[in-house]
């Protein structure tokens, strides 16, 4: 397939993996690095009859919740993958992303879940690296 280019969507979730949603004309699209509330061009590099995969063309507005990454190596090494949205957005779409888990995806009846918790630190708190051989 060659790639296609999608011209000014809006990027409307998060999905798993540190991937943004956009929906156009029905069909679910996942993207690399980009959040929720950028408008963008995308290029389809993977189609599938359920979803699609893109990456950002161009940014043609950044979403308010962007924010710059503090770790220099964001998008490198894999451990920060939410660290281009702001903390308090990241919380949200967390709380989202649980809800939808047991709700949508396992289709399992549970109590009003709990809000989760901000911390004070929002940086250095982790103790986790991931690599890839």
């Amino acid at each position: 397939m060659q790639d296609k280019i999608i011209e000014n969507i809006l990027v409307s979730d998060y999905a798993a993996e540190g991937k943004s949603i956009a929906k156009v004309d029905g069909k679910v699209i996942f993207i690399d690095n980009a959040v929720p509330g950028d408008v963008v061009d995308l290029i389809i590099f993977k189609e599938k009859n359920n979803f699609s995969e893109a990456r950002v063309g161009n940014f043609i507005k950044f979403s308010p919740d962007r924010v710059e990454p503090a770790c220099e190596h964001f998008g490198i090494c894999g451990g920060c993958r939410w660290q281009n949205l702001d903390y308090h957005a990241q919380v949200k779409y967390k709380q989202k992303q649980v809800e939808d888990n047991f709700q949508r995806i396992a289709k399992v009846d549970v109590p009003p879940i709990s809000t989760i918790i901000s911390s004070d630190e929002i940086f250095c708190y982790r103790n986790k690296l991931e690599f890839s051989f």
